[in-house]
């Protein structure tokens, strides 16, 4: 029974190694910390950033109206 525990610790262990070595994943380890940066800089500036876009849709409608009329 210990036999059979420690063949499958010892297999764990070569493929969390074998994982760790692999660099398949980092392009998506990178865009995926990439977004996490940018949600969570977004987060802090919400406020500014809202009235940044309410500010530039008040601006376009304006300059549509003026365009239509």
């Amino acid at each position: 029974m210990m036999d059979l525990r420690s063949n499958a610790t010892e297999g764990m262990k070569s493929k969390i190694s074998s994982l760790w070595k692999e660099e398949d994943g980092l392009g998506t380890l990178e865009s995926i910390l990439i977004i996490g940066v940018i949600i969570i800089i977004a987060l802090i500036f919400k406020n500014q950033i809202k009235t940044l876009v309410e500010n530039l849709l008040k601006s376009v409608s304006s300059k549509s109206n003026e365009f239509f009329e």
